[in-house]
């Protein structure tokens, strides 16, 4: 093993998280995840008996059949996000719709929890987009390299001590009829803005 092969030293942890990363970076997976997770208790309170003391309350009704097709079609919906990302904008759609669908079928949507889960799920679904990717040995978006610097004095105007950016004062156009603000730090004042 070299010091040329960082990939190679890092651990097996290490390498599945970025693996993971990367996976989860080409696809709607917050989206996916949020529609998921809404339909498990779309699909579980019917169908659980929760016992307080002695006393259980079970809530079957006759739209149970109902409710465990809205949980299921929900957590299809949120792995079709994730390993269908081409679907994505059906699969949101189709998500906000069964959300708003269990709020009368299913228990006020799984006591709002799934509900809101799932509308979100189906929000982000629909606002994903996919990146584009980089080409080979170009920079990241935002990077700028730092210049370099020989010694020599910067040309240009130099802020005034105190100033955190560009300045503003009012000055008379050429006209004479009304005042417009300029740039105190461009050469001359001559950038004007308005």
């Amino acid at each position: 093993m070299s010091a040329e092969t960082p990939g190679q030293s890092a651990g097996t942890f290490a390498r599945l998280r970025l693996r993971f990363r990367d996976w989860r970076g080409d696809r709607p997976f917050w989206a996916g995840l949020f529609t998921l997770l809404g339909g498990l208790p779309i699909a579980y309170f019917p169908y659980a008996t929760l016992k307080l003391g002695t006393m259980s309350l079970t809530m079957a009704t006759t739209a149970g059949a109902g409710s465990l097709i809205i949980g299921v079609l929900l957590v299809t919906l949120g792995l079709t996000m994730w390993f269908q990302q081409a679907t994505r904008v059906f699969a949101g759609i189709a998500a906000i719709l069964l959300a708003l669908v269990s709020l009368v079928v299913s228990n006020i949507g799984g006591f709002i929890l799934g509900f809101l889960l799932a509308l979100v799920g189906g929000a982000l679904a629909l606002s994903w987009a996919p990146g584009n990717p980089a080409p080979e040995g170009a920079e990241p978006k935002g990077f700028t390299p730092a210049p370099a610097h020989d010694g020599a004095p910067e040309a240009g105007p130099r802020p005034v001590a105190g100033e955190s950016g560009p300045s503003y004062s009012l000055d008379k156009r050429d006209d004479g009829d009304a005042q417009n603000p300029v740039r105190a730090d461009e050469p001359n004042g001559v950038h004007r803005v308005g």
